[in-house]
């Protein structure tokens, strides 16, 4: 284990922290918020901190997968405890356990919220609240990695860790370039989205704090009542950008290299918007009985339907009032989640697409022991290695979503709120059911459940792995 690399890492991690602690320190300032003092003690304890540990210099600067995983798990973890400092020094969540998950949910952009009354909270905080969505909607490794030379070349470590989705490739032939290619293109989106947004008649706040929500795919909103108070055209446009930002970002990619073809032949894409398009319509005729006019319903059904697919979270209407059968398509979508290489969360739909051909392959194996077949994604085969990956990673899924299920029923409530509250954090959409619906919070849970909620959803971000191997023994051994 080379620890010295690890420590000069996270010591770039609190300098970035720092840096993004610019931004509410200046919103602090426009609006004329007390809170100047703190933002600046907060960035000078984070950028002496990060000074030290990257001061000492090391000839040994490899990075193998062991590194890469620990480098990202801690590394989330210290800018988590760091971004929950703005929360308990201004008074806003003075308890560690509620700030800390209200953080945690802001960078993993789960968009789950422990809180009431929003609108009580200071601009600048709100200003943090949300701009941790954007921080984390990409990660902030991979911002390193576009703008350090990190790890020695061999931080492609560093991206598998912490990008979702089955596999990761490279975009370029040179991993620092892919990560400025994705952050560029993670960038550019957004300011189109703030642009739309300002001049659709919101303020230049509210256009960047729900713009850095929809592109992080987080969904905390500055307003108690979510999106529902905002005219058609705001929540069509968050619709679209929803939609846009859990589309694999390689995609984008393709389409400025003009290479049609592979855009139009990738199955993952094909999928989510067949899924996306499916639900909409057959939840826009179960619940026209619920709204005036169709528009209206067609309006709310594609609007949560990309928030619940894209695990954005945010929300236009209390869909906990729905028919059985509209909430059950959208829990199911909470598990199947966006596109991988998006900043949406869930198991993801190329993930879901392999498990469910790898069960057929199975089955014609069964009735044809002779003959072989071999599982395919956008027209070729997918390694074993994959394969084994996506079955490994569903096992450790499904024995994290039950142990995580125990544990919150402690707190004795009733069993839709328990269960959708996982489904909420673990696979980073924000809002579940009954207690933790729409319009409620998750502050009614204890301070147990409250952790063991919060470790979801950084497993869920992280794709479960790098927070495994912390509590692996070899990992730590020499």
């Amino acid at each position: 284990m080379n620890h010295k690399i690890i420590v000069h890492t996270l010591g770039w991690v609190l300098i970035l922290e720092a840096a993004a602690l610019t931004l509410p320190l200046i919103c602090a300032m426009v609006f004329n918020e007390p809170y100047v003092l703190m933002f600046l003690s907060l960035i000078i304890l984070s950028l002496i901190l990060g000074l030290i540990c990257t001061l000492p210099t090391t000839k040994n600067k490899t990075m193998f997968s062991k590194e890469g995983f620990v480098t990202v798990a801690l590394s989330w973890i210290l800018m988590s405890v760091f971004g929950a400092l703005p929360f308990i020094f201004s008074g806003t969540i003075p308890n560690f356990a509620d700030a800390l998950f209200e953080t945690v949910s802001g960078f993993t952009t789960t968009g789950a919220s422990i809180l009431s009354d929003v609108e009580a909270l200071p601009k600048c905080i709100l200003f943090w609240r949300s701009f941790t969505h954007w921080i984390g909607g990409m990660g902030v490794l991979v911002f390193l990695v576009a703008i350090l030379p990190l790890a020695g070349g061999n931080n492609l470590f560093l991206i598998k860790a912490e990008s979702p989705g089955p596999s990761v490739g490279k975009l370029v032939p040179k991993i620092k370039s892919t990560a400025k290619i994705l952050y560029i293109m993670y960038l550019v989106l957004t300011l189109i989205e703030v642009a739309f947004l300002y001049f659709g008649g919101l303020s230049m706040f509210e256009a960047l704090t729900l713009s850095f929500g929809t592109a992080g795919t987080g969904g905390f909103a500055i307003k108690n009542s979510g999106l529902a108070d905002y005219s058609p055209f705001i929540q069509n446009t968050i619709t679209v950008f929803m939609v846009m930002f859990g589309v694999d970002f390689s995609l984008y990619y393709m389409l400025l290299l003009r290479k049609f073809r592979t855009v139009l032949h990738s199955e993952e894409l094909r999928v989510y918007l067949g899924l996306f398009a499916i639900s909409t319509i057959i939840i826009t005729f179960n619940c026209a009985p619920l709204y005036s006019t169709i528009s209206e319903t067609l309006r709310h059904a594609t609007f949560q339907v990309a928030t619940v697919m894209t695990t954005t979270g945010y929300s236009t209407t209390d869909f906990d009032l729905w028919p059985e059968f509209s909430k059950t398509i959208l829990v199911t979508l909470m598990f199947i989640g966006a596109s991988a290489g998006s900043t949406g969360g869930g198991i993801k739909v190329s993930r879901i697409v392999i498990f469910i051909k790898s069960i057929y392959k199975e089955l014609k194996i069964m009735a044809h022991p002779k003959s072989t077949h071999k599982v395919t994604f956008n027209g070729r085969p997918v390694e074993h290695g994959v394969l084994r990956a996506i079955n490994v990673y569903m096992a450790a899924y499904i024995v994290i979503f039950v142990i995580s299920i125990l544990i919150v029923s402690i707190d004795n409530m009733d069993y839709t709120t328990n269960f959708t509250s996982v489904v909420a954090t673990i696979n980073n959409i924000g809002p579940g059911l009954a207690k933790v619906g729409p319009t409620q919070n998750f502050g009614s849970f204890s301070i147990i459940s409250k952790l063991v909620l919060t470790l979801d959803m950084l497993i869920g971000r992280l794709e479960i792995f790098p927070i495994l191997v912390l509590f692996a023994p070899s990992t730590w051994r020499k």
